[in-house]
């Protein structure tokens, strides 16, 4: 298999071209005016490290290509690597001739040949008619479908064949007066133009034949490791990016990227985005773009307008494997109706842990088995949809106490200990068919006791997995036997920013086994440490084609090569599939079997709000206060409800209080350790209501860990977030509309 690097020889002064490298994908040429139908050509062939200028802006188009030249240009492309044969293949090309070692190279391997006399004539222009016999050749290329053009002059010629088969390939014509022209001498441009058209012709085949070895032969390294980044995009020039402005032009083309991630800044609404999408991938070229987004449901949402999922939590609360995979399913329904492909969700996580600060309810459960199960079940409805469900976060995130956002996590558990908990679902995940696995920012002492120096503060760190060889090539490739792509989480976050310095925590986690960088600080930095790295040889050009065609296979499972809709046929068909009324059916009903007693006077419901009550509602900020209001006043309507709002820690609050017949309290943790949350203020409220003998009713809107820190509450529910279908949902089994149907899927003690 041939490797394309993007490596050129030294300089060569004098009559010959400079070649000094290739054109930086900055570099622009100031001499195509009046060669503008060949300036994309002349650009594809320079930003492959194939051709190069003269120096100052000049690329000469007019100028004429020698076989010399032809030779090199042919070489650069099938054959970097090899070395000349030793001694001189014709008479007339000593080994001090500037392309002797190409001129060499193409003899050795068929692309060219010498006269009868044992001469080469290196300096002599190449016709039209050599050119296609040479391109014929090189490519081994075969007649094509469509009808070669009739052109008069090339019956008798010697290169008939060869003019033939790639006109019947589409890739050359004949002039106005129907003539070829074969013995005319070709140009710098024109010479471009026929290798582009034969490279992108070659590359067409390979993705139609889903031959990756081949595609993979045909792109540069930085087109490949290209395809291993995914940055966000979610401002250019100070502005947020709903549009594909110069600045994502720039790093498409510049970086060659192989994905992006979509966040909430990037929608305004559905057909925005759809839009955005679609304009994405007309600029991506011929390798189309994985669109990847975080929509788990509940507190990790992204599109507006689409059906808010209640989120893992409830999920776990109800422990219904067939509604885990429904919800699953139109999550997927809606992302890949707005052009996404790749949902990094299900959270695979084991919450064990009531202080981690960022899993919470983003988990099911703390239960293994319950995680597993609900968590395949999502998964196999995303994949049902045709999304990529990346699960995370490898080996496990939910017992960690501190938040890899903003530091490096530690988890000193035992291997058995890692095997019964941890890495149960995703090793259920793996053996079902899971595509895509996320790693963590945590370290595994107990898989990876390696330490290295931060650049932090000089102290002694230990590996996180997404930096691991061996637990990403180790344990996730070798021990767990995962053959799919893995992706890392964001490189934003503290815990590799911080400690190991960007460009070489990119390169150690290629190095570890990650396929896709998410999220590099500085794109372009990250990208060339990449392209630094395979020329070096410290990360393999082996590594980098199979992390590329395992890349490539699963956008073609997903048909992202396929033809796609246009714009007006995906904006006609939309609004079937974002927030339809099965859709909001399968949210509400998550919501509502999901609601959790947490305590009871009876046993068996929480205090119910009576008609004509006057209800007071305390929570932490006015607008989850009005939020609740509000539907409570719908939900209501015909029992003459009075409404009062209290902020908790206000002054006025037990004023407000005292004139209530029924007061909820409204309790929010989330993104902070739940021993440190300042629970003074619910404390606070319930022990009024309990001392004026109210009836009230706690309800727990985020992690519900509220009864190890909150005492003596006599009336509580959970609901697993506060979204509206979760508060909706609790709402009603406050008024007697609906009965607690949930089990608590954490361990509380």
């Amino acid at each position: 298999m041939k490797y394309r690097t993007i490596a050129v020889a030294g300089a060569i002064a004098g009559a010959v071209l400079l070649w000094a490298g290739p054109a930086s994908a900055e570099q622009k040429f100031t001499d195509l005016q009046h060669t503008q139908w060949a300036e994309d050509s002349i650009m594809y062939m320079a930003n492959r490290g194939t051709v190069a200028g003269y120096g100052n802006g000049l690329f000469k188009p007019e100028g004429r290509v020698t076989r010399a030249q032809a030779a090199a240009f042919l070489v650069r492309e099938l054959y970097p690597d090899q070395q000349p044969d030793s001694g001189q293949t014709y008479s007339d090309v000593s080994t001090s001739y500037p392309f002797y070692r190409e001129i060499s190279i193409a003899a050795r391997n068929g692309l060219t040949g010498g006269f009868p006399d044992g001469t080469f004539h290196p300096d002599a222009p190449i016709t039209r008619a050599e050119t296609a016999a040479l391109l014929t050749r090189a490519y081994e290329l075969t007649n094509g479908s469509s009808q070669s053009a009739n052109l008069s002059d090339i019956a008798a010629h010697w290169a008939v064949d060869p003019i033939r088969t790639m006109s019947s390939n589409g890739l050359l014509g004949g002039y106005s007066d129907g003539t070829f022209r074969p013995n005319q001498s070709v140009s710098r441009a024109e010479f471009a133009v026929f290798m582009t058209r034969v490279i992108r012709f070659e590359r067409a085949a390979a993705i139609g034949e889903h031959d990756w070895d081949k595609l993979i032969s045909y792109m540069t390294v930085s087109e490949q490791v290209g395809q291993m980044l995914m940055p966000d995009i979610r401002q250019y020039n100070g502005k947020v990016t709903t549009t594909v402005n110069d600045g994502i032009k720039s790093s498409l083309h510049d970086q060659n990227l192989g994905g992006l991630i979509i966040f909430d800044k990037n929608i305004t609404d559905a057909k925005q985005l759809t839009t955005l999408t679609h304009d994405l991938q007309a600029e991506a070229g011929d390798i189309p773009l994985f669109l990847s987004i975080d929509q788990e449901g509940g507190v990790i949402k992204r599109i507006p307008g689409g059906t808010n999922l209640p989120g893992q939590m409830a999920l776990g609360a109800i422990g219904d494997a067939s509604l885990a995979e429904a919800a699953g399913r139109l999550t997927g329904e809606e992302l890949k109706a707005l052009g996404l492909q790749v949902n990094f969700a299900p959270v695979l996580d084991i919450n064990s842990n009531p202080d981690n600060p960022i899993i919470g309810m983003r988990s099911f459960s703390s239960n293994p088995d319950l995680v597993t199960k609900l968590g395949l079940s999502t998964m196999k409805g995303l994949q049902q949809a045709g999304v990529v469900a990346a699960v995370k976060h490898f080996p496990g995130h939910g017992d960690a106490a501190v938040d890899s956002h903003l530091g490096l996590p530690v988890l000193n558990h035992t291997h058995d200990r890692l095997d019964a908990v941890e890495l149960k679902p995703f090793r259920a995940a793996i053996d079902n068919g899971v595509e895509m696995i996320m790693t963590a920012h945590i370290a595994f002492p107990a898989v990876d006791n390696d330490h290295v120096i931060s650049l932090k503060d000089g102290s002694s760190v230990p590996i996180p997995a997404t930096l691991s060889k061996k637990v990403l090539t180790g344990l996730l490739r070798g021990e767990l036997g995962y053959k799919g792509v893995i992706i890392s989480d964001a490189f934003t976050m503290e815990a590799i920013a911080d400690h190991f310095g960007e460009n070489q925590a990119v390169v150690r986690a290629v190095q570890a086994g990650v396929d896709i960088i998410l999220m590099p600080q500085d794109l372009a930095s990250a990208h060339a440490a990449l392209v630094q790295a395979v020329k070096n040889g410290s990360i393999s050009e082996a590594s980098i084609h199979a992390s590329v065609e395992r890349i490539l296979e699963l956008k073609a499972k997903y048909g992202l090569f396929d033809p796609q809709p246009s714009l007006s046929t995906k904006l006609a068909a939309f609004d079937q599939a974002i927030g339809s009324e099965a859709h909001r059916a399968v949210e509400t009903e998550i919501a509502e079997r999901a609601v959790t007693l947490l305590a009871s006077r009876d046993g068996a419901h929480p205090d119910l709000i009576r008609s004509g009550d006057r209800v007071v509602i305390a929570a932490s900020s006015e607008e989850q206060a009005k939020q609740l209001e509000k539907q409570l006043l719908q939900a209501g309507s015909s029992l003459s409800l009075k409404t009062d709002i209290a902020i908790i820690g206000q002054a006025n609050m037990n004023a407000l209080l005292d004139k209530a017949d029924y007061v909820i309290a409204a309790s929010y943790q989330f993104r902070n350790v739940a021993s440190e949350f300042n629970s003074s203020g619910t404390q606070g409220v319930i022990d009024y209501a309990n001392s004026k003998n109210k009836r009230y009713a706690l309800l727990s809107l985020g992690n519900p860990y509220e009864t190890m820190f909150v005492n003596n509450i006599r009336s509580g529910l959970a609901v697993y977030g506060k979204q509206e279908p979760n508060t909706a949902a609790g709402l009603k089994v406050l008024l007697g509309q609906l009965e607690p149907q949930g089990v608590l899927p954490v361990t509380v003690e």
